[in-house]
């Protein structure tokens, strides 16, 4: 429940126009502090005095990964609160009746074109510049056959059918499954990475997988036309991992099971310079967030704990779906 102080600093927040701004460009992205400043044309320093302005009144809230601050909107129409309700639907109002400020909000959301470019520009120089090393540089942040075993552990003996590996990168986890699929796509953003996949799977039959390329925030395929996806060692690499998980889950059929493997979170900021991880891995809450925001549901990880960094791996479901049993009871697995 809200106290009359917190009520009074909300609309003290609301009223300054280029918090508005902030607030209308947090709707789309999740956002450094640095590209806001880029997005609306001002210094970083004032943006950073508006930024603590929205997060103490609860409308926006901080996330630091190593060095770098990431700020998000705290409020939704979904929330409990009748008073962040409120500021939400406020917000929209604003934009949907108030031409100039449309205006200058559509404005704003043109440079999140530029931002996003600049990421993905960045994600995919790497790729480009490091496909060879690829498989190498894996196996410098985690355990690959303890990582690999744990995979096939956590599946299971149920037939995968219909198998989609997201970022596929070499193909290697695509290899690994490919004959207990009936069909494998591996998909990947990089026509290096698919050079080198494609390499990898030549001597399984040619009707029996294909690659694809394209972006993993909008996959192009129809809803439900997988039985298994698999995304490992893919979230660190993206700028909003409930976008990459959502569109798993669309493309999954009823009772799909999704595999995620990544790493737990941790600080070692230098693995942004020297590999191009966007995150530097994922708490068990953000990772519960993610999948509950994508609809998805998820026994607890198992954890895989190496001499510098610590894998883990969740296998998860579609929400709603009829499964047989319970989630953790079937994957027979021990939690972290």
């Amino acid at each position: 429940m809200y106290s009359e102080v917190r009520i009074e600093a909300l609309i003290a927040a609301l009223s300054d126009p280029t918090r508005l701004r902030i607030m209308r460009l947090l709707e789309h992205l999740e956002l450094a502090v640095g590209e806001l400043a880029q997005a609306l044309g001002q210094s970083q320093p004032r943006v950073s005095r508006h930024v603590a302005i929205l997060c103490d009144s609860g409308l926006a809230e901080r996330r630091r990964e190593g060095s770098w601050v990431y700020l998000r909107k705290a409020i939704s129409d979904a929330s409990d609160s009748a008073v962040d309700v409120a500021a939400s639907r406020l917000l929209d109002a604003a934009e949907a009746e108030d031409a100039e400020f449309a205006a200058q909000c559509a404005e704003d959301r043109r440079h999140l074109a530029a931002i996003r470019a600049r990421r993905e520009s960045s994600a995919a120089q790497f790729f480009a510049s490091h496909a060879g090393e690829w498989d190498q540089l894996r196996a410098l942040l985690s355990p690959a056959e303890e990582v690999e075993e744990c995979i096939v552990e956590a599946i299971g003996r149920q037939p995968l059918g219909r198998l989609l590996d997201i970022g596929t990168g070499t193909g290697r986890i695509a290899e690994l499954l490919a004959n207990r699929a009936d069909y494998v796509v591996g998909f990947d953003r990089s026509p290096e990475m698919l050079r080198l996949a494609r390499a990898r799977l030549q001597d399984f039959p040619a009707g029996h997988w294909e690659l694809v390329q394209g972006d993993f925030y909008a996959l192009p395929f129809a809803d439900a036309s997988f039985d298994t996806v698999t995304l490992h060692q893919v979230l660190h690499f993206a700028h909003e991992p409930v976008y990459t998980l959502r569109e798993a889950a669309r493309v999954s059929s009823a009772g799909a099971r999704i595999v995620i493997v990544d790493l737990a979170a941790h600080a070692r900021d230098e693995l942004r310079e020297r590999h191009a991880h966007v995150r530097l891995g994922f708490t068990d809450e953000q990772m519960s967030e993610f999948l509950r925001d994508s609809g998805l549901t998820a026994a607890p990880p198992i954890a895989l704990v190496g001499e510098a960094l610590t894998t883990k791996v969740w296998i998860a479901r579609r929400a709603g779906a009829e499964v047989e049993g319970d989630l953790e009871s079937e994957l027979g697995v021990t939690a972290a």
